[in-house]
């Protein structure tokens, strides 16, 4: 062990790591000067683009100011309300709030506690069960790996969630009979509009607008975990727009602030907002001590900011319309078993032989990062990438594919 610092989602045995010192829009530089194309937005989230110094002159100028103070009762801040008021404009649920938390994990665990919470407020105690999808990846907090549809994050954690169960992605009949296993005692669906970390797996319109009829059919509440899809990453604000289906709930993070500062949340609609205001003597039990950072939310408004000046919602279009053709091309040339994708996020299906991480570290020997998932290559850059970046991108991920 060489590292005081244990990393997530690796092998603590490994000190193998690429030391990430600069970055300038798609572009980054290891310590080593070795330059890459960022091709999945770090983590899914780097709409903007990496070392905006206007960023950082919006969180200094914060800091100098009031670096923040508790939201908890009976306080608040400017900034906090702001967010909340920009957010709640440019969601696509009418008189919608805005909880606001850390990160998208955090963001996951307050729906699924407020869906609960606001159950038993409307008079439907009953209504504890949360159904989520095979695929789902919904954070790692503790009822986020409940949820997760990914069997191996939840291995080794002990007993987790009651009342939390997954059914197949995309099948609207196994859903069906859950509800029906469950009547009248569930809570809650959640489902990512287009699934992510699960491989990139866009939903369909019709998969959608089911969910939205059983859950209305049977008092549950319809969740949207758009801590991706989110702040324009499918060429719309939301993905619930983009799709056509409003939820009750809408949870975020990533995109919101490009990643400059941590910040996570839930936009609650009407029926939500009904439950937890009808009886005025309720008193919302739940909230992190950074909710409502004061910095945080300086940064969330900057970012929001560069993209509607910069009209970076309307070029996720247009990037994703060049990355899914070239992998078109790719697929009908044979160098690919296929594509899949929405928006500016997508994946290319690589061929039985071929493991997805030896190609994504040959992608960065070459100088392109993109994401390894069984089976596939994803791609989900910074929204300010240039075409030639992007060709660039496809030309390396092609001849990795070609030479192995």
């Amino acid at each position: 062990m060489s590292s005081s610092f244990l990393h997530s989602f690796a092998k603590p045995s490994s000190d193998a790591f690429i030391n990430v010192v600069r970055g300038d829009m798609a572009l980054l530089w290891d310590d080593k000067g070795n330059e890459y194309i960022d091709g999945i937005g770090s983590l899914w989230y780097c709409q903007i683009g990496h070392g905006r110094t206007e960023m950082a002159d919006a969180v200094a100028a914060q800091i100098s100011t009031l670096e923040t103070y508790s939201t908890f009762d009976p306080f608040t801040n400017p900034l906090a309300e702001e967010v909340a008021k920009v957010i709640a404009s440019l969601s696509p649920i009418a008189n919608s709030r805005v909880f606001l938390c850390g990160s998208g994990s955090e963001s996951i665990d307050s729906a699924m506690k407020i869906a609960r919470t606001s159950q038993i407020q409307s008079g439907h105690p009953e209504r504890s069960v949360i159904i989520s999808r095979n695929r789902g990846y919904h954070g790692t907090n503790y009822g986020g790996t409940s949820a997760q549809g990914l069997p191996l994050n939840k291995v080794g954690y002990g007993t987790l969630l009651e009342g939390v169960l997954q059914v197949e992605a995309d099948d609207i009949e196994a859903m069906s009979v859950a509800f029906q296993q469950n009547k009248g005692n569930v809570a809650a669906v959640i489902a990512e509009p287009v699934q992510g970390a699960g491989g990139v797996w866009p939903a369909t319109r019709e998969y959608l607008e089911a969910l939205r009829r059983l859950c209305d059919d049977n008092g549950a509440y319809l969740i949207f975990d758009e801590v991706i899809t989110g702040f324009g990453r499918l060429g719309e604000w939301f993905g619930a727009t983009y799709f056509g289906v409003t939820p009750d709930m809408i949870t975020f993070a990533k995109g919101v602030t490009s990643g400059y500062q941590p910040l996570g949340g839930v936009i609650t609609g009407p029926a939500i907002n009904a439950a937890l205001t009808a009886d005025p003597t309720f008193f919302l039990r739940h909230g992190y001590t950074y909710s409502g950072h004061a910095t945080v939310c300086a940064a969330a408004l900057k970012n929001i900011e560069i993209m509607k000046r910069e009209q970076l919602v309307q070029r996720a279009q247009h990037v994703g319309q060049r990355i899914e053709a070239g992998l078109a091309a790719l697929s009908l040339d044979g160098t690919l078993t296929g594509y899949r994708g929405a928006g500016a996020i997508w994946a290319g299906k690589l061929p039985d032989s071929l493991d997805a991480t030896v190609v994504r570290d040959a992608m960065i020997t070459k100088g392109v990062i993109a994401r390894s998932i069984p089976g596939v290559i994803a791609f989900c850059p910074p929204l300010v990438i240039t075409d030639a970046q992007v060709d660039t991108m496809l030309d390396v991920f092609a001849s990795v594919v070609q030479s192995h």
